[in-house]
């Protein structure tokens, strides 16, 4: 039983196809078979169960797979955390966002970070879903994620940095734009641009009128906060979003942010792995961003 065989076998239980996995190692799909089969033998078990289209991991498969992507994913941040030891403050920090991220919540902190580790190549990408966000921690191709904090993720810790209340964005024209606060059972007929579909901020909201006894009707939907807030400028509909850092002034320009503090506030921050198995780079830029956000909210 090799390290190789254990990362092909992870490889296939997650792609559920032998010949995707040679296709992405560039090798035969018999090559590909032969690890899954040396580890069978290893075992004294069957892995995988072959499907007329594709493959799918036994009982004992999945606990295999389990364990072995957790050793491989330790073992991959230790050889990282190893080589940072090597180069002192440089190498990377891979860090996952939204398209909205940087720009909202982390410009402040690149600069400030930029300043005090110019050796360290920051590395942001944008990953289509949270599974997505959270698989690439656990395989240790990102170090942070930027998200929004939701239910408990095995094998993933989340911290959150700041709170942001909630507010109904209106253009200066609207009838409910002159009020200093409203109550979300206000709201209980107007139709509102809806956040980003199965997004964690939407379910957070959803369960956050609830919990208010409301339920909001959508008649649009976007793909991140800002093109909600654009639309609502625009006067071509009404959103309810999170005050995320950068929003306009209240009160000037076209667009009125009025406050709905019967909602709960929505959680954003930190997801990673494991705090502790954070290379030193990758610490001190999450670091940055909280005393960036503290700063700014003090």
């Amino acid at each position: 039983m090799t390290l190789d065989d254990l990362r092909v076998f992870v490889a296939v239980c997650r792609a559920g196809s032998l010949s995707s996995v040679a296709r992405d190692l560039g090798c035969t799909q018999s090559a590909v078979s032969q690890h899954v089969k040396r580890l069978e033998r290893e075992t004294g078990v069957a892995l995988l169960e072959r499907l007329p289209r594709g493959v799918v991991p036994t009982q004992a498969g999945r606990i295999l797979e389990a364990a072995a992507a957790e050793g491989i994913s330790g073992l991959d941040l230790a050889v990282r955390q190893l080589r940072d030891l090597l180069d002192g403050h440089s190498g990377y920090v891979r860090v996952a966002t939204g398209a909205t991220t940087v720009r909202h919540f982390m410009s402040d902190a690149v600069v400030a970070f930029r300043r005090r580790h110019p050796k360290v190549n920051l590395e942001f990408r944008t990953v289509s879903s949270g599974r997505g966000t959270f698989d690439a921690l656990a395989e240790g191709t990102l170090d942070l994620a930027w998200i929004t904090i939701g239910p408990p993720v095995r094998g993933i810790e989340q911290r959150t940095v700041v709170e942001l209340p909630w507010v109904l964005a209106v253009r200066a024209d609207d009838p409910l734009a002159g009020r200093s606060r409203l109550d979300p059972a206000e709201l209980r007929d107007v139709r509102l641009i809806r956040l980003p579909p199965n997004s964690t901020s939407a379910a957070h909201l959803d369960s956050a009128c609830t919990e208010s006894g409301v339920r909001f009707a959508h008649d649009t939907s976007v793909a991140d906060w800002d093109t909600a807030l654009m639309l609502a400028e625009l006067g071509v509909g009404r959103a309810v979003v999170p005050v995320v850092p950068g929003l306009p002034v209240p009160g000037e320009g076209e667009l009125r942010l009025v406050p709905l503090p019967g909602l709960r506030p929505l959680p954003v921050g930190w997801a990673v792995r494991r705090w502790d198995a954070l290379s030193p780079p990758a610490r001190a830029f999450a670091d940055t961003v909280v005393e960036c956000r503290a700063a700014a909210a003090g």
